[in-house]
């Protein structure tokens, strides 16, 4: 590099991208794209915003067990992109993310003769996890465990991840659907959004463990005492989210948050977050998903447990949810395109 030809010549140099400039420790090196395909979601990187979409609208972008595989990829795909300065999740369609859809314990269960795939025979298997959850049979809570600790660790990518990750939320994001958002370093979301636990009225206990980190124990336990929901709104007031913005102005103030945190150098993100997360985890996150994880397992197998799901077997789970919630008074509002809710 010539004597002249240094960053002290370039204005602002400190904001050149981490791949840009003859002094770039990735001058002349070509990227390969991954040629990743994905059941659960789309990729794509704008600027220096990696963009991740669920993509099950049809299903209130519920959980299957792609989802925190594909979700993981996704986040170190971001990750190890020099291009890359923070990532976003969001969701395609009238909601954030319904929770887990139940349906999967019947994937290819009523026709083995489709064949196995990769989850047959392992403790993803869906069919091994129904035959788990059979209230007539005997419960081994550590084949539960395994199954829904890998959910956990590939939704807690982002928060171990090296690079900001931003959780913009719209419609609603219940259930599962919050132990994936409350992962992320930021969270925007709509005033009028619907965020919380319900399941914890029966059935569910948040299984990543972040609502006591995220908001106190004192308006965690508000929440999981009595399943209520908060409003994007009250989530903002409540310190949960950091903006919530008329619906219509989602996406105007979300851009505008990625392209400030954007124009920050890759470098100092990763100091700033790594410093931030050396606090949170000193609060024993681990420990808290852990538990919370199998205690999730056991509030389905309780006498209370198996009753909801004897009577969702009888009734349908939609008239056993309506069940849950009614006395509450919060029913008609849960209602959204076919979510789990758990």
């Amino acid at each position: 590099m010539a004597d002249d030809d240094h960053s002290g010549t370039r204005p602002a140099a400190w904001r050149e991208g981490l791949s840009e400039g003859a002094d770039s420790l990735f001058a002349g090196r070509e990227r390969a794209e991954p040629d990743a395909e994905y059941r659960t979601l789309t990729y794509e990187v704008t600027d220096r915003i990696a963009r991740i979409t669920f993509n099950r609208p049809e299903r209130g972008n519920a959980i299957t067990a792609d989802t925190p595989v594909e979700l993981a990829a996704a986040v170190e795909r971001a990750d190890l992109d020099p291009r890359v300065h923070v990532m976003v999740v969001s969701g395609r369609g009238k909601g954030f993310c319904g929770g887990y859809d139940l349906s999967i314990f019947a994937e290819n269960g009523g026709n083995p003769s489709d064949g196995p795939d990769a989850a047959a025979g392992t403790v993803l298997d869906p069919i091994v996890q129904a035959r788990n959850h059979n209230p007539l049979g005997t419960w081994d809570p550590m084949i539960d465990y395994a199954m829904m600790s890998r959910f956990n660790r590939g939704f807690a990518s982002l928060l171990h991840a090296n690079k900001p990750t931003v959780a913009k939320l719209h419609g609603f994001a219940v259930a599962g659907g919050t132990d994936i958002a409350l992962y992320a370093d930021q969270i925007i979301c709509a005033d009028d959004t619907k965020i919380g636990y319900p399941p914890t009225r029966v059935w569910g206990i948040p299984a990543a463990g972040m609502w006591a980190h995220r908001l106190g124990d004192q308006r965690a336990k508000r929440l999981l005492f009595t399943g209520d929901c908060l409003s994007g709104k009250q989530a903002a007031e409540w310190g949960l989210a950091i903006e919530a913005p008329e619906a219509d102005r989602l996406d105007e103030r979300t851009e505008d948050l990625l392209e400030r945190i954007s124009r920050m150098p890759i470098n100092q993100l990763i100091m700033a977050k790594l410093a931030m997360n050396s606090s949170l985890l000193s609060q024993g996150v681990a420990n808290s998903t852990m538990v919370s994880t199998v205690f999730d397992g056991i509030s389905r197998h309780t006498r209370e447990g198996y009753a909801f799901q004897m009577r969702s077997a009888t009734v349908g789970f939609r008239e056993a949810v309506r069940e849950r919630d009614e006395p509450f008074g919060d029913y008609k509002r849960a209602q959204f395109d076919k979510p789990g809710d758990s």
